[in-house]
């Protein structure tokens, strides 16, 4: 009788510090990714706090996956359960694709975050960088800003040397002269412009530079549960910023090897709202239109499927 008393409160003991007894969830661990750039503060805070493993009360683990294209291909493999970041462009190629993913919410908006850095001053029009080697991440706003760019002078991807590769591997290309132009955004962009670098673009008028939270419809279906507490941990993560945007800029700062000031001034062309609003899903659509105009998808694409049921 003492034994099984012993076995039965070992087991409540278990199932309260697992947070299965105590939540209720009906997951018992959650995988989400992990991209700290371009400026992404939101991640940054959440991970640095444990915000997603207290509110959910479940362990967390982080994988980081820069490319948008391996993102969405781990959403669909469920290795990773939520996308938390991820561009636009990537939500519609995978969806377009026929994958299961929809967006739960937004991440962020910074069109003049998003930038084309040159060592070479005379890149001063889409003309000029025919034949030049290109270095950035594929299937992200730094691509359709690049591909954006090259169609208002009636240009293609084609017509230049495009080498997909992470931000920082675009920075180190252009810094080492293996890449005539670098992709960039944030921390990598704000230190290209302070070694005097020259901006070739960004994606003002260009792209709506639209990042979003994504994860299946399949497992919002299962895990109703669980999709309420990840908004309520993102909300938390909100108000953290919102609260004490000095201590947030410090952490994110201090994670991109930045100084304070230096976040403050990029964070200023982000909007972090969660909310989804009319403008979001035209920016959606304007970039579903563009893509299938440039054939990245295969035919056109209406984006009102693309949020959670």
């Amino acid at each position: 009788m003492k034994k099984s008393l012993f076995l039965f409160i070992s087991l409540i003991l278990v199932l309260c510090l697992s947070g299965a007894f105590a939540e209720g969830l009906s997951i018992d661990h959650l995988t989400v990714t992990y991209v700290t750039s371009p400026l992404n503060v939101p991640s940054i805070v959440e991970k640095e706090n444990g915000i997603f493993a207290k509110v959910l009360g479940i362990p967390v683990d982080y994988a980081e996956i820069t490319s948008g294209a391996d993102q969405t291909q781990a959403l669909a493999s469920g290795d990773v359960q939520l996308l938390y970041a991820v561009g636009g462009t990537s939500i519609i190629l995978s969806a377009a694709n026929g994958a299961d993913i929809k967006v739960l919410n937004m991440y962020s908006r910074a069109p003049e975050a998003f930038c084309m850095y040159s060592k070479d001053e005379s890149l001063t029009s889409p003309e000029s960088l025919k034949g030049k080697v290109i270095a950035g991440p594929a299937g992200t706003n730094l691509h359709e800003l690049l591909v954006a760019y090259l169609k208002t002078a009636d240009m293609t991807i084609d017509d230049v040397q495009y080498v997909s590769m992470g931000i920082p591997d675009a920075k180190a290309a252009l810094d080492g002269g293996s890449a005539d132009v670098a992709l960039l955004g944030g921390a990598a962009a704000y230190n290209a412009s302070l070694q005097g670098y020259h901006l070739v673009a960004n994606g003002k008028g260009l792209i709506k530079a639209i990042i979003a939270v994504a994860v299946t419809q399949k497992f919002a279906d299962e895990h109703p549960d669980v999709i309420a507490k990840i908004t309520e941990a993102q909300e938390e993560i909100m108000q953290f910023i919102e609260a004490d945007p000095d201590a947030a800029y410090a952490l994110t700062a201090s994670y991109l090897d930045l100084t304070t000031d230096a976040v403050v001034e990029m964070a200023a062309a982000y909007d972090f709202s969660l909310d989804i609003s009319d403008d979001d899903v035209a920016g959606f659509q304007k970039t579903a239109d563009f893509m299938a105009s440039s054939e990245m998808i295969d035919a056109p694409y209406d984006v009102t499927g693309l949020f959670m049921n």
